[in-house]
C-alpha cells in the first residue's frame, strides 16, 4: 500500500550551486507539501550509514565522499502516491536521460552529482526519514 510521504535530500552539488530555492519551488509546484526540512551536513560516518546498502558497490567511496563534502537539505514530503510521483519529478539518475521538466534535467551535473535523492520505496522513505528526523516533530 502506497503511503503519502517520501524523503528527499538536495545534494551538495545543488546546494553549492545555489539551487535550493529553485528545487524547492519545483517540489511545491509539483503538489508536494514539505512537512519537515533541515539544512545539515552529513559527516563521513553518517554518509556511510545512510548509504550502507551500497557498501559493496564500486561507487560507494565516491558517493560517501560526495555526500559528506558540504551541506545538504533533508526533507520529508507529503502527497498522495508520494514516492512514485516524486521519483517521476526528479527524473532519471543520469541527467542526460532525464525528461524535460524534471529536477535532474534542470539541475544535475552528472550521474554522480545528480542534485537530489528520492526514496525508491515506501519502506525506504520511512527508514531514510527516521535517519534524519528521528525524535523531531514533523508537521
Amino acid at each position: 500500500m502506497a503511503t503519502n510521504r517520501t524523503f528527499t535530500m538536495i545534494k551538495p552539488d545543488a546546494v553549492e550551486a545555489g539551487n535550493i530555492g529553485n528545487i524547492l519551488k519545483m517540489i511545491t509546484d509539483g503538489g508536494f507539501k514539505i512537512v519537515a526540512m533541515k539544512l545539515t551536513h552529513l559527516s563521513e560516518t553518517d554518509a556511510k550509514k545512510f548509504y550502507a546498502v551500497h557498501a559493496a558497490r564500486p561507487f560507494y567511496g565516491e558517493l560517501v565522499e560526495f555526500m559528506s563534502r558540504g551541506p545538504i537539505v533533508a526533507a520529508i514530503l507529503e502527497k498522495e502516491n508520494a514516492v512514485e510521483d516524486f521519483r517521476a519529478l526528479i527524473g532519471a539518475t543520469n541527467p542526460a536521460e532525464a525528461a524535460e521538466g524534471t529536477i535532474r534535467k534542470a539541475y544535475a551535473k552528472s550521474i554522480g552529482e545528480n542534485a537530489v535523492h528520492g526514496s525508491d520505496s515506501d519502506e525506504n522513505a520511512a527508514i531514510e526519514a527516521a535517519f534524519h528526523f528521528a525524535g523531531r516533530e514533523i508537521f
